[in-house]
């Protein structure tokens, strides 16, 4: 079967203070999701599912019918607070979504062939999806999955703070996954993350870092179902109100007990992205540059 676009479009960009999935950053109404379609269409997908919630889901449709829908087979997956494995309850009070790992469970009926997962928010520039279509249509199966990494120097805002996956590789196989949840630049370049007890600990510039750029196999769905039981035992003592189930949760204990191995991808792209509304401004004109110089056409789908 051919490889699928996983996009995760449910969240809300509580440090951007709206709904940065579907905030026009050109001229011609794209938004940065467009740029990772694109890229996608030319390196070789023809099929996505996007996982959205229903609060936007017909501005949403209305945008993807217009533009890229046009060219894709396309699907949708809602995520949902209540869609929770048989004998688990929603806790009172809890409004926070369960995490990228739920989100991404929302589209096992539609997954059957290798996937790849990506955030709608980020802009990931076109080699990684070169990479990574390759790598579904020739090696991932069952036990061979894969990451794109980028370096965690051209992931960071100039806004504030950023959440990233900092990931260890030996041979060119992942071997650990931590997530840190502070990541910024200091005054003199250094890069740090601050501790809960104000320490910093500081993170190599080239430190490679998971964006959510992942590609498995089909059967990783079932991993992930199996996982989630498994996070919301842990959850439902520990944070029942804010703790989450990442899509990365299960990876480490894959690797540890030899089940899956993880090649990591590299891309010499710089990412970026809108993580604070102070972002925005600068963002635009990137894009808008990059139409400039012909990377993109002005009109993305004709």
């Amino acid at each position: 079967m051919e490889p699928i676009l996983v996009i995760m479009a449910a969240g809300m960009g509580s440090r951007y203070g709206g709904n940065k999935q579907l905030d026009q950053i050109t001229e011609q109404g794209d938004i940065i999701m467009d740029f990772s379609l694109y890229d996608a269409y030319q390196a070789g997908f023809r099929r996505v599912c996007f996982i959205i919630k229903h609060d936007f889901e017909d501005i949403f449709k209305a945008h993807i019918e217009s533009g890229a829908g046009r060219k894709y087979e396309v699907h949708y997956a809602f995520q949902d607070l209540n869609d929770l494995p048989e004998g688990y309850s929603l806790p009172e009070g809890r409004t926070k979504p369960w995490g990228t790992g739920q989100a991404v469970l929302a589209a096992r009926d539609i997954i059957d062939a290798p996937f790849a997962v990506i955030n709608a928010d980020d802009y990931y520039g076109k080699e990684g999806f070169v990479k990574i279509y390759k790598y579904l249509t020739e090696e991932a199966d069952a036990s061979h999955n894969c990451m794109v990494g980028f370096e965690v120097e051209k992931t960071l805002s100039e806004n504030g703070t950023v959440s990233r996956g900092i990931c260890q590789a030996k041979d060119g196989k992942l071997t650990n996954i931590v997530e840190h949840l502070k990541i910024g630049k200091e005054a003199d370049g250094t890069i740090t993350d601050t501790m809960e007890d104000g320490s910093k600990e500081i993170i190599p510039s080239d430190a490679p870092v998971s964006m959510n750029l992942w590609g498995f196999g089909r059967e990783y769905m079932d991993v992930l179902k199996a996982g989630f039981i498994k996070a919301l035992d842990r959850i439902m003592v520990e944070n029942p109100m804010k703790g989450e189930y990442y899509i990365q949760t299960p990876i480490n204990d894959q690797i540890e007990d030899g089940s899956a191995s993880y090649e990591v991808l590299t891309s010499a792209d710089k990412w970026f992205g809108v993580t604070y509304k102070e972002d925005k401004p600068d963002v635009v004109a990137k894009f808008a540059s990059l139409k400039a110089d012909g990377t993109y056409p002005m009109q993305l789908w004709g």
